[in-house]
């Protein structure tokens, strides 16, 4: 019986084939919802079976033995992250390790985003203990809410006071650096204030994958595990489907080039620059990089045990 599969992602360019009907999947229906946020609780959700989760918070809840929800190893978020590190112009640092006693903001302590930033401070030698953290909204456009999730350490790691926006203490000089996963309005701007504190982040970024061999996962594809159950072959038919529309989504992008002046120029640098298979999902594919998210988990005490990739995605690491 043909069965419906409600799934809530943002608004990714790549899901344009199957949103518009260019594609479709073979035994069962596809509902895409886009969503400006992630869904609060997808595996509670009376209005989705599917959608894109926080690598971070799916694997915090294994942790705590809570297996309401089961994640693809299919990645529908990855990015580096050295571009997500911002100060002003005027600011003199340029390096990561010049962050060390330093006062950083950031959008929010759990995200899996940020972990993974606070990753590349560790391994220029700033931890967690080695500078000031404050966790809040990035500009007065962004709500208040809980962004530290019982992660909050008084004097160390605490919410910004009175909810101040980050952007308004970096400008203040009451923040020397701020983690963003997505660059506030007129950033871009000539006469913008606001920079990557590394100038040449795309060879920092580079240089990373050399070091690493990946680009980090940031949100995951989340199913919720009865309808897996009942139906065995979903998950793997959804991935491979989203797959298919990213394929073609790219080949138009490659064709139709000219929605910037200068994408061409970095789809030939990306190309030449990274290996074919740098955005590949599936286990084998990301076992080291999963590997290393959940040491970061364990060793930033976000969770309390080391998860193995099997112990993440147990559907398809036998």
């Amino acid at each position: 019986m043909a069965y419906t599969i409600r799934l809530a992602v943002r608004d990714w360019d790549y899901f344009t084939p199957l949103a518009l009907g260019d594609l479709k999947p073979r035994g069962f229906s596809l509902e895409i919802h886009r969503v400006g946020t992630l869904v609060d609780n997808l595996a509670t959700s009376a209005d989705y079976d599917a959608g894109e989760v926080s690598f971070s918070r799916y694997a915090q809840a294994v942790a705590r033995g809570d297996n309401s929800l089961l994640a693809i190893p299919h990645f529908l978020m990855r990015g580096f992250r050295q571009r997500c590190i911002i100060t002003t112009k005027s600011s003199p640092l340029t390096r990561l390790g010049q962050l060390k006693g330093k006062r950083i903001g950031l959008t929010g302590w759990q995200d899996s985003g940020n972990t993974w930033t606070r990753t590349l401070l560790r391994r220029e030698g700033v931890g967690i203990n080695d500078a000031a953290w404050f966790v809040g909204r990035l500009t007065d456009d962004h709500p208040v809410v809980d962004r530290l999730a019982g992660f909050g350490r008084p004097g160390h790691i605490e919410a910004v006071p009175g909810e101040q926006p980050l952007l308004t203490l970096l400008r203040a000089g009451e923040l020397d650096a701020i983690f963003t996963p997505f660059m506030p309005n007129g950033f871009f701007a000539p006469e913008s204030d606001l920079r990557q504190l590394q100038a040449d982040f795309r060879q920092a970024e580079l240089d990373y994958f050399k070091a690493v061999g990946y680009i980090p996962g940031i949100h995951v594809l989340g199913i919720k595990p009865a309808l897996a159950a009942a139906h065995p072959e979903l998950p793997q038919a959804l991935s491979n489907i989203i797959t298919q529309s990213a394929g073609i989504w790219y080949d138009k992008r490659v064709r139709y080039a000219d929605t910037t002046p200068w994408l061409m120029d970095d789809l030939a640098r990306t190309a030449r620059d990274l290996p074919p298979d740098w955005n590949d999902n599936g286990f084998d594919a990301n076992r080291r990089m999963v590997a290393d998210f959940a040491g970061e988990l364990f060793e930033q005490g976000l969770t309390s045990r080391c998860l193995t990739p099997a112990e993440l995605f147990p559907n398809v690491s036998t």
